[in-house]
């Protein structure tokens, strides 16, 4: 994880000279972006494994960035937002961003967090839960980490991708939110936090109506949720 290069998207020059240094420390090599322009120029010249992007940003919101981005890039994002702002939390991950941190926000656990997004996006949950996996119309290779529906393929972020991995697992059964937290995000789920509940809605969508048209992800009240085992 020590070569890992990253792309920092924020205005605020102390906190941006704060976190370069404290994540240089760490072993990660960080680029600074002052603004949304400059970070789509960056992304499209560099080399990244992975952005901590901001939400309030100049010329262009990190919102904007992220849409952008998200339509040929699967890069892992970590967002910014600011204390309280549950509604650009929630737009961030529907758009595709992997996981958020709040501010005013402690280096210690953006460090934690890059780690835990890098771990799971190169392949490294749970030693990728051991071979391939195929159930009704979903076909999901580990090794490669792509998924097709019915043959055709579909595009995941690493959080989609390892979310789907764990419910196909245990298909069948039950699997909790904060269990999905814990092995995926890395971290325990806050109070009215909504970030497993988004990725989910995100996974129905792509994944699409099984051939009875319910959902191949049953929620389960007060439990969690369940990958239905049938035939397609």
């Amino acid at each position: 994880m020590s070569d890992a290069k990253i792309l920092l998207v924020d205005d605020d020059e102390e906190l941006s000279q704060l976190l370069s240094d404290f994540l240089g420390r760490e072993g990660f090599t960080i680029d600074v972006a002052e603004d949304g322009a400059m970070a789509l120029r960056r992304l499209s010249e560099g080399d990244y494994d992975a952005v901590i992007l901001d939400v309030m940003l100049p010329q262009k919101s990190g919102i904007d960035v992220l849409r952008e981005l998200r339509r040929n890039s699967q890069l892992p994002v970590l967002m910014l937002t600011a204390l309280g702002e549950d509604i650009d939390r929630i737009l961030g991950l529907e758009l595709g961003a992997d996981d958020y941190v709040p501010k005013p926000c402690n280096p210690r656990e953006i460090a934690a967090r890059l780690r835990a997004i890098l771990r799971r996006t190169r392949g490294d949950v749970d030693s990728i839960h051991h071979g391939d996996i195929s159930l009704g119309p979903v076909k999901l290779a580990i090794a490669a980490r792509t998924v097709s529906v019915r043959g055709e393929a579909i595009a995941l972020t690493g959080t989609e991708f390892n979310i789907l991995a764990m419910l196909m697992r245990e298909a069948g059964h039950v699997v909790g939110k904060d269990a999905i937290a814990q092995s995926v995000l890395g971290r325990t789920l806050r109070p009215f936090d909504r970030s497993i509940d988004v990725h989910i809605s995100k996974l129905r969508r792509k994944l699409g109506p099984a051939a009875d048209g319910d959902s191949l992800i049953h929620t389960i009240q007060r439990g969690g949720y369940l990958f239905r085992v049938i035939e397609d």
